[in-house]
């Protein structure tokens, strides 16, 4: 998931990949019950593979970042906004699993690179990190922002949500620090996680009802502007790593700071509907009751433990406006498969200790691309209902047939039924690879 990113990259998806797709589910519906776990294990070494290769692929052992679609082709206009471009989410993703795949060397050079970046950022002194940055090794202890010379005008082309901070993105960041500071007991690790909080909390934080994170800063450095919106999906990201910050580190500001994300959270529970509201408009007061995103759904069981047991009963509304064939979409009645959304219900399902039905593991596996990395979706293209920042027209959020880190780590996470949001393998998980 490029994390609200942006860049039209949409490619056909072949003939033949659909074909495949139902000829799995057809082999898996004979298969015998241990079928499952036996998938489910292939699937965490094949993605745990495409993961360490990728890390491997760049040189030496210092800091670096990996690019969000690996395998772009230059020279292609309609994608040249994210060709090498590496988004912070798909990293910090891509570390946490990569630290579940036995591999705490690898996540260790992400989470340096983001400790540089926040260090020495080219426009602010505030220890910030951006949405997303060039990807490849770190020269000179310097982490360029992604751009490109746009020749017709001769003009330094910029996305101006790539250059912005979203509040989502930098909770992810801290989740990937303490997992590695989990793993390295590095103190370093714990106060970049730390500080990265106390940045969401001096930056975004709103009291106005309903009191919660807002959604970040979006636009180019001479222009970024607030976006008052507060979404589920980003406070459950600010609970679940303050939570964990709080316990390490003993700051009682970080306790705070969980409460306050955790109480939106709660609030967000629609106990008529049995499910969660996205969050609210752009005003930060409306509640937007109309989209339902799947992300929002099902973290809420992975970070929250315990939860209250009437949260359970999204499942009923994830199988009902979510279920897309044998997978999942993003958006409400979705109109083709997540593959990542797809990777987080089995995460969310094992760590209920729910049985993910065969055919989940095996759609997932279909989706591996020649490079090892799993496409975002089979589909030529998928909408989530939500735009990529305040400059846009319309729904042009979407997700395309394309190889992606992020799809590629939510699956191997789930695969090994590891938790990224506590670093802990899921409790009532069986067959844990």
């Amino acid at each position: 998931m490029c994390r609200r990113g942006t860049g039209e990259i949409c490619m056909s998806a072949p003939f033949h990949l659909a074909a495949s797709i139902g000829s799995m589910l057809v082999m898996a519906a004979a298969l015998p019950a241990h079928a499952a776990d036996t998938t489910q294990q292939q699937l965490a070494a094949s993605t745990c593979a495409a993961l360490r290769s990728a890390a491997q692929t760049v040189p030496g052992n210092g800091p670096m970042l990996l690019p969000s679609y690996p395998s772009l082709k230059q020279g292609d206009d309609s994608i040249r906004a994210l060709q090498g471009v590496a988004f912070v989410y798909d990293n910090a993703l891509a570390g946490v699993a990569l630290v579940a795949c036995g591999e705490p060397a690898e996540a260790r050079r992400i989470a340096d690179a983001f400790v540089l970046a926040s260090a020495h950022d080219p426009g602010f002194s505030d220890g910030r990190l951006r949405n997303a940055y060039r990807s490849g090794a770190i020269d000179g202890g310097k982490v360029e922002l992604p751009g490109y010379w746009q020749s017709h005008g001769n003009y330094w082309s910029q996305d101006p949500y790539q250059t912005g901070t979203a509040t989502g993105n930098v909770a992810w960041a801290a989740l990937l620090l303490l997992n590695v500071y989990d793993s390295t007991h590095d103190r370093r690790y714990l106060d970049a996680a730390v500080a990265q909080l106390h940045w969401i909390q001096a930056h975004t934080a709103s009291g106005i009802n309903p009191p919660a994170y807002e959604g970040g800063l979006f636009g180019y450095d001479n222009a970024q502007r607030a976006q008052h919106w507060k979404a589920t999906e980003h406070n459950i990201d600010v609970y679940a790593a303050a939570s964990w910050a709080a316990r390490e580190s003993g700051d009682a500001t970080l306790t705070q700071q969980a409460k306050f994300a955790g109480s939106f959270v709660h609030m967000m529970w629609d106990g008529t509907q049995h499910r969660f509201l996205v969050g609210t408009l752009d005003d930060g007061m409306t509640l937007s009751r109309d989209k339902s995103g799947l992300d929002a759904q099902v973290w809420p069981l992975l970070a929250f433990n315990p939860h209250p047991a009437e949260w359970n009963q999204v499942w009923t509304w994830v199988d009902s406006q979510h279920r897309s064939g044998e997978g999942y979409g993003y958006r409400r009645q979705p109109d083709g498969v997540w593959t990542e959304g797809t990777a987080q219900v089995a995460a969310a399902m094992q760590a209920g200790g729910k049985a993910v039905p065969d055919s989940l593991w095996q759609l997932l596996a279909a989706q591996r691309s020649d490079d090892g990395m799993l496409y975002a979706t089979p589909q030529p293209r998928i909408g989530t209902d939500f735009a990529i920042g305040p400059t846009s027209t319309h729904a042009d959020f979407f997700y395309y047939h394309y190889p992606h880190l992020g799809a590629t780590a939510w699956t191997a996470l789930a695969a090994k039924a590891w938790n990224p949001f506590t670093g802990r393998q899921m409790a009532h998980a069986e067959g844990k690879p």
